[in-house]
């Protein structure tokens, strides 16, 4: 689903037959103006969709950013103004406020883990544990808050996780059907596996086949012990029970990659407020 049609279903969602309280109230011609304002401290995500929102529901709103995605924001400042209709600016209000809060609140909380990470070389991904149909502007957010992107879905990548192995037989089996897979239908996919235990991780070493290890729920020294083992020969990634407060001591142990499903799954919005101008 793209952007535009998010924003085209969620406004149906919203709007129904109409919004009779503007309606009701503001005579249909009169034009006016506001701006998002900060309230909280963050890092800013959003902005593109929500002029998209304010112009989905009037293609003649005037819109002037003043900060751009990416953008640290501080408290008091402001982040846009628009004006139009003030029926429309009405109408627009919540869902554009909707996508900025969630998705600033996102990239404010990846920039945290990512700071934690400063002077390693451990890059942090985020998981496809997302709110449905809005996983392309979440993780947008991610990359906003200076994280790196997993796969999108099921389609990009091969992550072969402990159900598959389970049901296929065991870590083997479940590579050797994986190439099989790919080659018969001519896909150039990479492929990971996870791994829960070092018999797991031997299994892996010792078939091949793939590009990156997951190490799922492994303390920190088990982590730095499995990535001495792996030494470079497949990408590593850790995974499960990490958190600001151990995400560093994860990072220390030489791991290639952390994902941390909690940066789309646990998130608190960011406080901004679209304020009337006279």
């Amino acid at each position: 689903m793209t952007i535009d049609q998010i924003i085209q279903q969620a406004l149906i969602e919203d709007v129904g037959n109409g919004d009779h309280t503007s309606l009701a109230t503001i005579p249909e011609d009169i034009q006016g103006r506001a701006k998002l304002v900060f309230k909280q401290d963050g890092i800013l995500a959003g902005v593109d969709v929500a002029e998209k929102v304010f112009k989905t529901v009037d293609k003649n709103t005037g819109f002037r950013a003043y900060k751009k995605d990416g953008d640290r924001i501080v408290t008091g400042e402001v982040g846009f103004v628009v004006e139009g209709k003030k029926i429309s600016l009405l109408t627009a209000e919540r869902l554009a406020l909707n996508f900025l809060q969630r998705m600033s609140g996102i990239a404010t909380f990846t920039n945290s883990l990512v700071d934690k990470l400063n002077g390693l070389n451990t890059k942090l991904l985020d998981t496809r544990k997302t709110t449905p149909l809005m996983r392309e502007l979440e993780k947008h957010a991610v990359k906003m808050g200076g994280g790196f992107n997993h796969r999108m879905g099921l389609y990009d990548m091969i992550m072969i996780k402990d159900n598959h192995v389970d049901f296929a037989g065991g870590i083997k089996n479940a590579i050797e059907k994986t190439k099989m897979y790919l080659q018969n239908n001519n896909l150039d996919l990479k492929i990971e596996i996870e791994v829960r235990n070092f018999h797991e991780l031997e299994e892996v070493m010792h078939n091949g086949g793939i590009d990156r290890i997951m190490l799922d729920n492994f303390t920190v020294s088990d982590m730095k012990k499995a990535v001495e083992i792996i030494d470079k020969q497949f990408e590593t990634e850790a995974s499960g029970g990490i958190t600001e407060i151990n995400i560093r001591d994860y990072a220390e142990t030489g791991v290639d990659y952390i994902s941390v499903g909690a940066l789309t799954h646990q998130i608190r919005s960011l406080d901004m407020s679209l304020l009337a101008l006279s």
